[in-house]
Formats: C-alpha cells, structure tokens, sequence
C-alpha cells in the first residue's frame, strides 16, 4: 500500500495529548467515577487544563527519579485512571510505556518482564505485595504510586520542574501494549508513533459527526484503542465520563446525571449494560452514538442499546480489528437495520487506510462466499512482537497479516466472522452464530459460549441473569433445531476467564471442562 511521502513522518504522540486539548479548548469538564490514585486530593470532578498540568507534573517526577528517552517504563497497577496519565507522563518524557493489564496474574506478568531490557516498573502497594511480590532482578527500579515497601514513592520527586518535552522518530517504538491472552500467554505488540497516527486519521474522521458531544468510556485503559478514540474526543473537545466500575448499579446514576452523547465499553460490559434500557433515569436516552470494538457484539444487544435512546436517529458503530493492525473494517447500525442485523457481518475495509480479503490454506484468495482465513493489509499495523519476531513474522504474508479468524466476504465485499481458527468445532458451522441465536431467543442469558469438550463435543456455559436457574425446558426449545451440543453448563458471570478487555478465554474454559471430566 503506497504512501504518500508528505504522510510517511506523521506522527500521534501521546505526551501532549491533554496539553494540546487543554489550549485548544479550555478547562473543558472531566468526571471520574473514582479519585486519582497518583492525587486523591483532586477529587473527581477535573478538566483537560487539570489532567495536563497532572501529566506535566508526574513527568517532572519521572526524569527527577532518572528515566530517559527511549527507556521501557512498565505501568501495572491497581485499575484507574491514572493509568492513562503516568502513561501520557512516560511518553512525554520520550520514555517508552509498556502497559500490562491489572488482571494479569503474576506470574504472566514475570514472563512478560522478562522479555524486556530491565525496564523501569510503576505500580502499588496491592501489586508490591501480591502478585508481583518476586521481581528481583527484572526490574531497574520500582517506582510507587503509594508507600508500597521495597519501591520508590513518586510523592519524593513531587515539586520537580516537567522537563522540556521529548519527540521520539515517529518510526521508533512509541508504546508497547500486549494482546488478548485468549490462547495463552499475552505476546508484547510495539507501536510506533506512525502506524498509530495511521489509526488515528480515519477514527477521527469517523468522530466528526459526533464532535464535542459529552463522552462516556468504560474501556481497557491498557489498550491502544483507548488512546486513540481519546486523542479523537479530545481534538473535538468533547467532555469526559471515564469508568473504573462497570457496575451498572453505579453506572447508571452517573450517566443520568451527564446524559452521554457518546458511550463507548467493551461488548461484554454493553451485555451487562442492558439493564439500563430502562433503569431509572433514562442514563441512555441522550446517545447519539454507540462504540464496539474488540470483539463482535450480540444482535440483541445493539437492539436493546438503540431503543433505549431518544435521540432522533442514534447508530451503533462495530470496529473489527486486532491490537495488532488497529481497526481493518467497520459498520454501523440503525434502528432500522439493527432490526434485520447478522451479527456475523463485521463491516468493510477502510477506504484508503485497511483492506481485507479471505485466503485458503494456500493464501490464495477465495471467491465470495467461500469461507477461508481473514487477512487485512493495513497502515497501522505494529512494529513486531518484542521477543517473538518469528511469531510476528509467521502471521505475514507479504504486505497481509494473517487475523487468526475464519469467514468469508459477501459478493458487494461485506466481510462475515464464523469463529476463531482454534475455537472450530466440526460439529457446528458456526460457534459465533449459534451463540447469538440463543442470546436473542433467551433473553435471561448474560453469555453463553460454545467451546469444544473433551471429546471436541460442543459444550455450551451459559450464564444466566441474576444467577437464576436454567430453565432446561426453555433451553429444549431454543435449540430445538440448532446443531446437537452437549447439556448447558451453567457458570456464575464471575467465573468466566477473561482478558483485560472482557473477553472469554475460550481455550482456558476447555481446559477448565477437561479438568472438571478427569477429577
């Protein structure tokens, strides 16, 4: 894919992000549902002027306690959104954040410290006394956003003077975040200021319709989409609602009381944020617009969300993509088409940014209707894989990046998702497509997935609302004429493995089912 040369420097940094917001627009309104756990004092009730002076000020603390451009600076801690701005400090200082998940367990984390070069670590007391209580000799130096013992506090740099910012080459590692985790360990992904400014570019243009509208976010603050949907609202100058607690208990007076125009989560959580159709309140009546991105979003869901609204015509909009290439295709939907939605078609490419096509085992690209492998040719796609370039490099072909996804593309080029390659069961065409039959036909369900048992059966583990009982002869009928599948199991939400971004490790629950065969 060519490029223009006027575009090959560009770059998106995420340093200045707030301070150029904050000039562009003012003290525009920054609510958190949680104080800050680098100033508490603050309170919840911010701004952009407040954030950047806070981003300033912790990068001063960062160079005060010795970090330096281009040196790897881990931040794992307890979920919040500081998160974000010791990250916006690192890179402001032309270190390199490399951002773990606080669900990590700690012996993921010790492996993913290990294929790093003695990186600085941020994080606190819960992390220094738990999971990460054995790090010696991975780390250069603990830094603590507390009085963890045996770490440096950050509060003994506080008063230092912020440094002139520092601009890395927009093709040097910019940012290092880590994948899913579904099939094992997380690998590290390296991002570099220019493919992300080539994500960036075509999410704001897909921002514009919605600009300054106020913004509700409840994502992965370790996820390189976060960052780029918040550089998009925060050039629009859009105010801010930002959301440790998924909890819709919580969430919905918050958003009753700042009646988002914008209301972006993880498709899980939307599942969980159903109940808000109709809670007190109507916290969802003023969106305008839906966001769903990493993975795909049950049908009766995107209904639920639509309805709840009252704004004349609100839209959901689907991006499909990987941490690895960014979005590769996208769709939005109506009320109207919300109604007749496959949840299986994931969108189109990106014109002039993404491209996408469906191979054979060969890598020979298939007619329509045919399904193959999925593979995307993108400008934002990342460096490498820190420690596994031969992994990074076994998913190329050519200028095209194997997605991991079985489907197919319709005749006018729309792309369709069947499943994962490694969650194929023969029995059932289409894991994916079953599941969001029964979600709309049994609206009690929270989840359900099908994995393969022991004996590569399909097993459904549903989890039902309010942890009631399956109704088993509801169950007889909803799947009366879908494929054979072995009896539900019926788990607790809470018992589900999960990545960062809430979705279900589908390897992890086999393993889990052939355990519970054997004991």
């Amino acid at each position: 894919m060519p490029q223009h040369p006027l575009l090959v420097d560009r770059g998106f940094y995420l340093g200045p992000m707030f301070r150029q917001a904050a000039d562009r627009h003012g003290a525009v309104f920054v609510t958190l549902d949680r104080p800050l756990d680098v100033s508490p004092a603050l309170g919840v009730d911010l701004s952009y002027t407040v954030l950047a002076d806070v981003v300033d000020e912790l990068s001063g603390r960062l160079w005060e306690a010795g970090v330096r451009p281009s040196e790897q600076v881990v931040v794992h801690k307890t979920d919040n959104v500081d998160i974000v701005l010791l990250t916006c400090a690192v890179s402001r200082i032309g270190a390199v954040p490399v951002l773990l998940s606080p669900t990590l367990s700690g012996p993921v984390v010790g492996q993913l410290l290990g294929r790093l070069d003695r990186p600085w670590l941020i994080s606190d007391r819960a992390k220094l006394e738990g999971s990460l209580y054995d790090i010696d000799g991975l780390v250069r130096q603990a830094l603590s956003v507390d009085d963890a013992p045996g770490a440096v506090p950050l509060a003994k740099y506080a008063g230092a003077t912020p440094p002139a910012p520092v601009r890395l080459h927009p093709r040097e590692p910019s940012l290092i975040t880590h994948s899913s985790g579904t099939t094992g360990v997380p690998k590290l992904a390296v991002h570099c200021a220019h493919t992300m400014w080539n994500r960036l570019v075509p999410q704001k243009a897909m921002g514009w319709p919605t600009r300054g509208e106020t913004a509700a976010l409840h994502m992965s603050f370790v996820h390189s989409r976060f960052y780029h949907l918040l550089g998009v609202l925060l050039h629009f100058g859009s105010p801010l609602v930002l959301i440790t607690d998924p909890d819709p208990a919580a969430v919905g007076p918050l958003l009753a009381r700042h009646r988002p125009g914008i209301v972006e989560t993880h498709p899980n959580t939307f599942v969980l944020w159903e109940e808000l159709a109709d809670a007190p309140g109507a916290p969802l009546s003023r969106v305008r617009s839906y966001g769903s991105t990493f993975d795909a979003i049950h049908p009766r869901t995107v209904r639920r969300l639509l309805g709840a609204s009252r704004r004349r015509a609100p839209r959901l909009i689907q991006l499909y993509g990987q941490s690895e290439t960014g979005p590769v295709a996208f769709q939005w939907f109506t009320r109207r088409s919300a109604g007749r939605a496959d949840g299986r078609r994931v969108g189109i490419g990106i014109p002039g940014f993404t491209r996408v096509r469906v191979t054979d085992d060969s890598g020979r690209p298939v007619r329509p209707g045919t399904p193959g492998r999925i593979e995307a040719r993108t400008r934002g796609r990342i460096l490498t894989y820190l420690g596994a370039r031969e992994r990074y490099e076994r998913q190329l072909d050519g200028a095209w990046w194997q997605m991991g996804d079985m489907g197919y593309r319709s005749r006018l080029g729309g792309l369709y998702l069947i499943d994962r390659e490694i969650d194929r069961i023969d029995a059932v065409h289409s894991n994916l497509e079953v599941e969001d039959t029964l979600m709309s036909r049994l609206e009690e369900l929270r989840e359900v997935v099908i994995v393969p048992g022991a004996d590569r059966e399909p097993v459904p583990v549903v989890c039902v609302r309010g942890e009631r009982p399956l109704d088993p002869q509801r169950w007889r009928a909803a799947t009366a004429d879908l494929p054979p599948m072995a009896e539900p199991r019926q788990w607790r939400f809470e018992e589900l493995p999960m990545t960062a971004t809430w979705k279900v490790k589908r390897v992890e629950i086999t393993r889990m089912l052939t355990e519970r065969v054997r004991a």
